[in-house]
């Protein structure tokens, strides 16, 4: 268990340092910097002054390192539009962000594996139909357009719940319900699968000849076994969730994260996008990690290789 807990958590720090470095590159690809912070209508001696200030007039690998260095340090430089540290200007949003993801999450595991179980313990009927049809619906519709549907029936229309803004729980329930129908379809699908295949098991057979009841063998024999990769699939949309907020967070005005690295984009504020790229993804390679190690704990045959 320690040497596969080690190969994982050596793939994890790669792939956040490859991010890290791929991230920070394309974003110096993207324009000069220089002439964001100075203006379009700085002359060349301001933009002189300003490469010389935040030492974009050296290499880019030596700007890389210098930043990598800082930020393991928890220093990931100051907001070139608001003018604070982008540690504390984070800090601020991520609470709402991490919310938002903690309540999708949950709703998307009340929903998805009571409907995945019910679907796999009634094939081809009205239920199964059901899940399947929602869980088609579910990928076809972007989550942007979903929230305005939203927003018009339940904000608009009926006057139930408020369309934007974080200052009561009342903000989270359209954006939960948009978040979380978005992981709901793959872990309903993993749940049936898992299901169909755990009940067509020898063991499951035996359990019923002993004349348990159905009950207790859906949810004592068969869904404890085939929950172990809906486990799994769930700390990895987990993650998803935390960079799919940013599409959320924008269309609900929900001042967290995601639409922080809106704001940054719209204004060129490298250093807050830089930090929320690499902050994102750690966040995924995190749960990616945790997952890992939970399926190994769960199901030793995993821990080969």
């Amino acid at each position: 268990m320690a040497v596969f807990i080690l190969k994982r958590l050596g793939l994890a720090l790669l792939v956040a340092l490859t991010v890290s470095f791929i991230s920070f590159s394309l974003l110096f690809m993207a324009g000069d910097p220089a002439v964001a912070i100075a203006g379009e209508n700085a002359s060349a001696e301001d933009i002189a002054l300003v490469n010389e200030r935040y030492g974009f007039d050296r290499p880019m690998i030596v700007q890389y390192g210098d930043w990598l260095g800082s930020a393991v340090t928890g220093d990931l430089g100051d907001s070139w539009y608001f003018d604070i540290p982008v540690t504390e200007l984070i800090a601020d949003r991520l609470t709402v962000t991490m919310k938002l993801g903690l309540f999708a999450i949950t709703l998307a595991l009340a929903v998805a594996i009571p409907l995945g179980v019910a679907a796999a313990a009634n094939p081809n009927s009205l239920i199964d139909r059901f899940a399947l049809f929602l869980s088609v619906v579910g990928q076809a519709i972007p989550s942007f357009w979903f929230g305005l549907i939203l927003i018009v029936i339940f904000s608009i229309k009926l006057r139930l719940l408020p369309a934007s803004g974080n200052e009561t729980w009342q903000n989270f329930v359209l954006p939960t319900v948009v978040l979380g129908y978005y992981a709901t379809p793959a872990i309903m699908r993993l749940t049936r699968a898992g299901m169909m295949e755990v009940l067509s098991s020898d063991y499951i057979r035996t359990a019923r000849a002993k004349g348990l009841r159905t009950r207790k063998v859906m949810f004592k024999h068969a869904l404890r076994n085939a929950i172990i990769p809906v486990v799994s699939l769930a700390a990895v949309q987990m993650g998803f969730m935390l960079g799919g907020s940013i599409v959320v967070e924008t269309v609900f005005a929900l001042h967290g994260a995601g639409y922080l690295a809106w704001e940054s984009i719209a204004r060129n504020d490298l250093p807050t996008m830089q930090a929320l790229i690499l902050i994102f993804s750690t966040f995924y390679i995190l749960f990616t990690f945790l997952a890992d190690v939970l399926n190994a704990w769960l199901d030793p045959r995993l821990r080969v290789g």
